[in-house]
């Protein structure tokens, strides 16, 4: 968890990024993060049932409903309600698990760890991309 091959490995193989929590206000650090990742060329699936669409794209109540393959959940939540969408992830065999800044919760990873899942807990995704460049 957390290695610098894990990230590295992660940004490049990924193309499809689920972000959940994902807000409509540009004010907010999930907003910044996923316009970075889309101008990057990452394809971006809003995950936030208190919204319809993020930026024309249509949001999803949540992981499972999405219809398409996830690489990555990328989370925006608050670390108590991490096992959960774990429990998601790995329903829809995502590749990946990425804990955003401030988003902790070490069972959660550890069960998505022997799931499968390639896991980075506490990093954010726009920070760790950018410094591949």
């Amino acid at each position: 968890m957390n290695e610098p091959e894990t990230i590295a490995k992660i940004l490049r193989e990924s193309r499809v990024i689920a972000v959940v929590g994902l807000s409509d206000k540009p004010e907010r650090p999930s907003y910044g993060v996923a316009e970075y990742l889309m101008e990057k060329g990452y394809r971006i699936v809003p995950v936030n049932p208190n919204i319809k669409e993020w930026k024309g794209l249509r949001a999803y109540q949540n992981i499972t409903s999405i219809p398409l393959k996830v690489d990555v959940v990328d989370i925006f939540r608050k670390s108590e309600f991490v096992p959960d969408v774990v429990d998601e992830a790995i329903a829809i065999r995502a590749k990946a698990l990425w804990m955003q800044l401030g988003v902790l919760n070490a069972e959660a990873a550890e069960k998505a760890e022997r799931a499968g899942l390639l896991v980075v807990m506490g990093r954010c995704m726009k920070i760790e991309h950018s410094k591949m460049r």
